[in-house]
Parts: structure tokens; sequence; C-alpha cells
């Protein structure tokens, strides 16, 4: 695991360096406290989800820790970049294009506000996964500030009632929380 996790640190690196503007930044994850997380509820098994996986680092650890895991990103470029990680490790995590927002799904705070932080416009990336969010029952996301409020209400509204969403906090460690 430390290989996989150093080599998704320098793909992050490589990938600040080249952004330029054509794609949304992201910050790797603190690979190690996901890791301690992880092993935590390993023996619950069951399918993974990475919401915003980047370089997939967060999926395919999970894959290899004995969960089916899969990710999804926005950019076609880290998507690459996850699918030939897995490849590298030998993971059968799976990666998809698009969003991590349902067909359909529109977001509205309790004040009447739509907007959704950074979150990126483009087709839910569901199908070519062949799974619905509420096909999962552990969901990970590392938000931008912002977006923790839509990716609860998704949660609450698409997600299996006993699912668990991980949420990756700034001061380091998960929050694992219920979507109901």
């Amino acid at each position: 695991m430390r290989a996989l996790c150093e080599e998704g640190l320098a793909i992050s690196a490589h990938f600040d360096g080249l952004q330029d503007g054509r794609w949304h930044s992201f910050v790797p994850a603190d690979y190690d406290t996901v890791l301690a997380d992880l092993l935590s509820i390993r023996e619950r098994g069951g399918r993974f989800l990475e919401l915003g996986s980047a370089t997939g680092v967060i999926a395919i650890m999970a894959d290899l820790l004995g969960f089916e895991a899969c990710g999804i990103e926005i950019a076609p470029e880290l998507v690459d970049e996850a699918r030939g990680l897995a490849l590298r490790y030998e993971s059968n995590a799976r990666f998809a294009t698009g969003s991590y927002l349902p067909t359909g799904y529109r977001f509205e705070s309790a004040s009447g506000d739509t907007r959704m932080g950074t979150l990126g416009i483009s087709a839910s990336a569901y199908a070519e996964l062949r799974y619905d969010l509420a096909d999962f029952d552990w969901v990970y996301a590392y938000p931008w500030p912002g977006e923790t409020e839509v990716l609860r209400d998704v949660m609450r509204r698409c997600a299996a009632p006993d699912a668990q969403l991980l949420l990756h906090g700034y001061a380091g460690g998960l929050e694992f929380e219920s979507p109901t």
C-alpha cells in the first residue's frame, strides 16, 4: 500500500503542475488516515464508491482490502491515470468519467440556495458503472468547502438507507454518516 500511496502523491504533484486551468485541481487525501479507517471497516465488506476519485488511490486501496470498489471522476485525464494505476497494482477497481450526481438530481438548500460549490457539470457516471448510488454500501468523499451539504443531500435522497457516507475531514480522519 505504501508504494500505491507514494505513486498517487507523485501523480497528484505532476497533474497539479500541468493543470494550468484545464481542469479543477485536487488535493490528495491523507492516505494513511484513510487506510486506517478502511481497515476498521474491512470485515464488513460491501460495495465501495469514491466520489471525485482523481487518481483513484482510495478506490484502489478499498479494492485491495476486499471491497468491490469503484470511483467517479469528472476529469477524463484523471480517470485514465486511475485506470493505469489500478492496472499497475493489479486492482479490479473500476472508474467512470462524469458527475457523481445522479441523473435528474437538483440541489436546493433549506434556504433555497441551488449553488453546489465547485461541483462541475457533466453527465452522470452511474450508467458507465452499471450501478446506481443506492447500490453502494460505502461512499467516500473528500469535499471542497461548500460541497458537504450537497453530498449529504444526495446521500439522503439517492443512497440506500443503510449506506454510510465517509467524509474526509480537513482536520484528518473520516466522519461516518448514515444518509437518514
